[in-house]
């Protein structure tokens, strides 16, 4: 390990590993487009994600003129058929995370992923961006049956990716949150789907940009 301080770095996906934020929104936007509802703007979206395509869709709903049940029930399958056939149209790596990768793994690093994005959808989505054979572990939200912030899939990711001292990087309340409730380091991004000021996490570090992310690490106290 050459005195490197973590055996393992965790990620969560959308707006900390990837930008998913244009195949999102245009998932959103065909979905409530079937019921004539306005399409939103890619950034807009970023408020509405991060935990799960469910909440996505009704703080989208309830954006654009409201919803009941039935139509979440009726556009929630709609929304995900579109996103299963349209997962890397738009999405692409954060600037600076595959030098980033190439750092940590030079150091004997693991690299793993976290997130509450279905298998389903992770699995096909990291293939096509042909990241997949970088992590030795990618943990979805469906994975062992509850999501971030409960520390299980975080624990689950740990141990599949062969143990050891580990920091999770994230970019919402339910990745900072969950590195805590499993007793590990944490980190924010600024860059990604935030809700709020990125202070507002109380993470153990920020970074406003990949290229931060090693020397942060190196020097962690």
């Amino acid at each position: 390990m050459n005195g490197f301080p973590f055996d393992i770095v965790g990620f969560d996906l959308d707006g900390t590993l990837i930008d998913t934020s244009g195949d999102l929104a245009a998932a959103v936007n065909y979905a409530i487009g079937t019921i004539g509802r306005p399409a939103f703007p890619v950034t807009s979206i970023h408020p509405f994600v991060g935990k799960g395509a469910k909440v996505m869709l009704e703080r989208a709903l309830d954006a654009s003129g409201g919803h009941d049940a039935a139509l979440l029930d009726e556009l929630l399958p709609i929304l995900l058929d579109y996103y299963e056939q349209n997962l890397a149209i738009h999405s692409v790596p954060y600037p600076g995370l595959i030098e980033a990768m190439n750092a940590l793994s030079a150091r004997g690093v693991k690299l793993a992923i976290c997130t509450n994005k279905a298998e389903r959808f992770t699995i096909p989505l990291m293939h096509q961006l042909g990241l997949s054979d970088r992590f030795a572990a990618i943990v979805g939200g469906d994975t062992v049956g509850v999501a971030k912030p409960d520390p299980a899939p975080i624990r689950a990711m740990i141990e599949r990716a062969g143990g050891g001292r580990t920091v999770f990087v994230g970019d919402t309340i339910n990745d900072i949150a969950g590195a805590r409730n499993a007793g590990i380091a944490n980190v924010a991004v600024s860059f990604g789907f935030l809700d709020g000021p990125v202070e507002n996490l109380a993470a153990d570090a920020v970074i406003h940009h990949f290229d931060e992310l090693v020397p942060t690490l190196e020097n962690w106290r």
